[in-house]
């Protein structure tokens, strides 16, 4: 993430998802009371500024709470996991003492207030909602924003002369958004000197036999998985819904994306928890199996009939949209997978392909599809970053970060004791029963760990599939 290089977070993880405070922004953090409130005291570094040359103080943290807590829904924030939890963030003995105080506790406290934005952004909806649209107007990072071009798509951010940690040993980096499918070709003429090449078997190849260049891997917080949009008029019966999850051979789908990448093959079956974590265990049952003929059955207990080759109920066809972004090879074979498989059951899938700027903004957010498959992009916290992914709505409406716009209040309720839990064990328990449930309710349905694969010059180092790792930027550079 570019933010990464430019906006400060007190805590850095290494590649086993071990947290430690990042001492450029935070020399000491931790829990200095339990009882009868949870407080975490933070001491900040005090040579850490604003590029507009204020200190990053106790304010910062304070307004970042306010504007991300969820008592003011003119901020249009994702998620407010964590942040909803805090009764205060109040000042210590100086400006560079921050004392949070939690209503009840938050065991994933160190997720939080990254990436941390200036008070003054974070003091006004105007301000948070719209002072940062196509530019990045404060930083504070060994880098900082140096222009956005709309016409060549591309991003640059600048070494930073004030950073007061360890020199940037680059001088800038360009970052050019571009279909997936021309990524591999620009890295190959020497355009590019890093592509994330995803799961495409071809890519891989040609990136492989590219002169003076590597495909890093690792297995990080990332997963394959196909989002049902469960507010869509054919799939907010359950039943539907877990018919045609049965209809679906993951391990088809999986076989197909990761052929040919060196990369072992395995279902993912838990929807907190990835293979390689502590903490994973399969809690897909029954529901994580492939099964036409049980999802046959269910079809037809919820009056979908066969009419020739496609089920139909009250005249109207089961016809399911699947929608792909333009030119991601994967997400289109994915769909011809789904709609040979879902064929079979009496299902019509049509596929819709839609331009990539366009996919989340216009189809993804506002529940514009039935089907769509793309990654979730996690961290070492498996609750806070999934807990938006499946927060029920209250009121029917707002469901923010969840896609599927299904949840329910036994799955809130397992999230907040796993998010409430300084316990490791016990998070970890409430955290099963939250995923078990969530595969009743089919909400997303994971397909595999993704596998970081990342193209990269060879003679760049410290960049690439960094996992867990959060990289520091200012390490990356050439060897030569």
């Amino acid at each position: 993430m570019i933010s990464n290089a430019l906006l400060p977070s007190p805590f850095t993880s290494n590649e086993k998802a071990e947290i430690s405070v990042d001492p450029d922004y935070v020399l000491d953090a931790k829990v200095t009371e339990q009882r009868p409130k949870q407080v975490v005291t933070y001491t900040l570094n005090p040579k850490a500024r604003w590029s507009d040359g204020k200190p990053i103080t106790w304010a910062d943290y304070q307004a970042q709470w306010q504007a991300l807590s969820g008592r003011d829904p003119a901020f249009h924030i994702v998620s407010s996991t964590g942040y909803q939890d805090i009764e205060k963030v109040a000042r210590g003995k100086d400006d560079h003492e921050v004392v949070v105080t939690f209503r009840k506790p938050f065991g994933d406290w160190q997720a939080l207030f990254g990436p941390l934005l200036p008070a003054a952004t974070n003091s006004s909806a105007q301000a948070f909602n719209n002072a940062w649209v196509n530019r990045i107007p404060v930083t504070a990072g060994p880098f900082k924003f140096g222009g956005f071009d709309q016409t060549a798509k591309t991003i640059t951010i600048v070494r930073d002369a004030a950073w007061w940690g360890e020199r940037a040993k680059l001088d800038k980096i360009i970052y050019r958004a571009s279909e997936q499918d021309s990524l591999i070709g620009a890295f190959n003429n020497g355009e590019l000197d890093v592509i994330d090449v995803g799961t495409s078997a071809p890519d891989y190849a040609r990136a492989k036999t590219t002169a003076g260049a590597q495909v890093r891997q690792a297995a990080g917080p990332d997963f394959r998985h196909i989002t049902f949009n469960g507010s869509s008029e054919l799939l907010k019966d359950r039943n539907v819904r877990q018919a045609i999850q049965l209809g679906i051979n993951r391990q088809a789908i999986a076989q197909s994306d990761l052929q040919g990448l060196d990369w072992p093959i395995a279902l993912l079956n838990n929807h907190f928890f990835m293979n390689t974590q502590e903490g994973y265990q399969d809690n897909a049952g029954a529901l994580g199996v492939y099964n036409p003929a049980r999802a046959k059955q269910l079809l037809d207990a919820a009056g979908w009939k066969l009419n020739g080759a496609v089920r139909q109920k009250d005249g109207k066809p089961l016809d399911l949209r699947f929608v792909v972004p333009s030119g991601v090879q994967i997400s289109k074979a994915e769909g011809e997978l789904v709609q040979s498989m879902l064929g079979q059951i009496g299902v019509k899938i049509t596929i819709k392909a839609v331009p990539s700027d366009d996919f989340f903004t216009k189809y993804v957010i506002p529940g514009n599809f039935d089907l769509t498959p793309f990654a979730y992009i996690g961290t070492p916290f498996p609750v806070s970053s999934s807990y938006g992914i499946y927060a029920n709505a209250t009121n029917g409406q707002n469901w923010n970060a969840n896609f599927g716009r299904t949840g329910s209040p036994a799955i809130d309720e397992a999230m907040n004791r796993a998010a409430q839990s300084l316990d490791p064990v016990r998070a970890r328990a409430a955290t099963q029963a939250a995923d078990r449930l969530i595969w009743q309710e089919v909400n997303v349905l994971p397909l595999y760990q993704r596998p970081q694969m990342v193209a990269v010059r060879q003679e760049l180092a410290n960049i690439g599939a960094r996992g867990f790792d959060d990289l520091r930027y200012q390490d990356i550079g050439f060897t030569d």
